[in-house]
């Protein structure tokens, strides 16, 4: 198989040619991305590059992180590559685990690793507290509106994807800043990709996060709650009609009626001046508390109804003509 790798190149001339140097022999195509910038890195990798391996793509204006790594797959798509494996420039990502995220992948264990810095404890001991707090709430704001609640460290980049499976996604519609990662896991779930995390450490060089919490906080729950509502719909209602929808329609439906009907008795009772009889709360709480076992009900099924069988094979079968198959088999 066929392995590149993907650099987003933007200010990171101190350290894109160690990276570059770093990635090892088992890669067969490199693409730099400049992503329109200022430093022009692009011209700078051409110029002190010896690598024949390394292709330097360039983005007409600024496009962000998203959108550097989408002009590198359709690279690699249209190269006949058959992984991708996405690693900064700045040197916080270590190329020498690029095995590692690469192996389940040829495997047919998954079709999309990420890394993750929250598999061991020592890893995390030198995230500063703050990023520590958010990545924990991002982690689990993309397991509700994601699916996927067996990863952890949403918005880490170092990534590797098969070629194949992105051909699938809409890759013009996704994310380009950000919210880059966490749309693409977005997507991977509507086509029941199969994603795995790879353990890493957390490193930090001298460059400054430019995210501010503050600012894109209401921006990322906005989104989340987008996600989450278009993957039920999708996931419950378009393309399937389960016992999952079951549980979450009757959960709503039943904390909802209990809640209008104790409302309106308690504003009656306010009115009248009168106690609610033990009969009317009763009948007020019961469909409340089932309606909660249902939705938890819900939530159950969801978390256990992850994707197991990676998309890949699937797309890799199908990459085989029937009847030549038929005859193999006879």
């Amino acid at each position: 198989m066929k392995i590149a790798v993907a650099i987003p190149c933007y200010k990171v001339t101190q350290h894109v040619m160690g990276v570059i140097a770093a990635i090892g022999p088992e890669v067969f195509r490199i693409y730099a991305v400049d992503d329109a910038c200022p430093e022009a890195s692009g011209k700078f990798i051409e110029e002190h590059n010896t690598d024949p391996r390394v292709r330097v793509l360039y983005n007409p204006e600024n496009r962000g992180v998203g959108g550097a790594i989408v002009t590198a797959y359709k690279a690699a798509i249209a190269d006949g590559m058959d992984i991708i494996v996405k690693i900064d420039g700045d040197g916080q990502m270590n190329p020498a685990l690029l095995p590692q995220f690469v192996r389940p992948l040829l495997r047919k264990q998954a079709d999309y690793t990420k890394g993750n810095r929250f598999f061991r404890p020592e890893s995390v001991a030198d995230m500063p507290p703050v990023r520590l707090f958010g990545n924990a709430v991002l982690s689990f704001l993309t397991k509700l509106s994601c699916g996927y609640w067996n990863i952890m460290d949403p918005t880490n980049g170092y990534t590797a994807v098969r070629t194949n499976v992105l051909a699938e996604l809409p890759l013009d519609k996704l994310e380009r800043r950000y919210f880059f990662e966490t749309d693409m896991l977005f997507r991977l779930n509507t086509v029941r990709a199969v994603v795995r995390d790879i353990p890493m450490d957390s490193v930090y060089a001298d460059e400054e996060s430019n995210l501010k919490i503050g600012k894109v906080l209401p921006e990322f729950l906005r989104k989340h709650c987008s996600r989450l509502a278009r993957r039920y719909v999708y996931n419950y209602l378009v393309r399937d009609f389960n016992v999952g929808t079951v549980y979450s329609l009757m959960g709503t439906l039943l904390v909802g009626a209990g809640s209008l009907f104790g409302l309106v008795q308690w504003i009656m009772s306010n009115h009248s001046n009168q106690i609610a009889s033990s009969g009317t709360v009763m009948l007020a709480a019961l469909p409340i508390i089932i309606g909660i076992q249902c939705l938890i009900a819900f939530v159950h099924y969801d978390v256990s109804n992850l994707p197991t069988e990676p998309l890949s094979t699937t797309l890799d079968d199908l990459q085989v003509s029937p009847l030549t198959s038929f005859n193999s088999d006879v």
